[in-house]
């Protein structure tokens, strides 16, 4: 099991397809970065050489913000918007929908499970 970017990576898919478990790493960007180190499309990890691992790994630290420091970063940008007291950090305190959704129905993902509340029935 090949491990990038401190994640363990399935052997048994394609190269393009594995890169995809690497938070920050999506189709367009494993792509390329098979393009950058010439792996064919075709390619499982289990038939990867360890200086091919290598090559993929130093492109990942060297091109791309993932994992840990991406997640760091966006951690970082929300609490600034709250820091600023802006409508999206006033969105993100209150833990509310940030980009406009409704919420008298739905958005039960971001208030979580339902309340009851006592005499609302009419």
């Amino acid at each position: 099991m090949a491990r990038i970017a401190g994640v363990n990576i399935p052997t048994n898919k394609r190269v393009v397809i594995a890169l995809q478990y690497i938070h920050g790493v999506g189709a367009k960007v494993a792509q390329d970065i098979c393009e950058k180190v010439n792996i064919p499309a075709e390619r499982r990890v289990s038939q990867l050489t360890d200086a091919e691992v290598l090559q993929i790994r130093e492109t990942i630290d060297r091109d791309f913000l993932v994992e840990g420091d991406l997640r760091r970063e966006v951690s970082i940008n929300i609490k600034r918007l709250m820091d600023l007291g802006c409508y999206r950090g006033l969105r993100h305190r209150r833990q509310l929908p940030v980009r406009g959704q409704r919420t008298h129905t739905n958005a039960r993902t971001r208030k979580g499970k339902a309340k009851p509340i006592a005499g609302k029935k009419k």
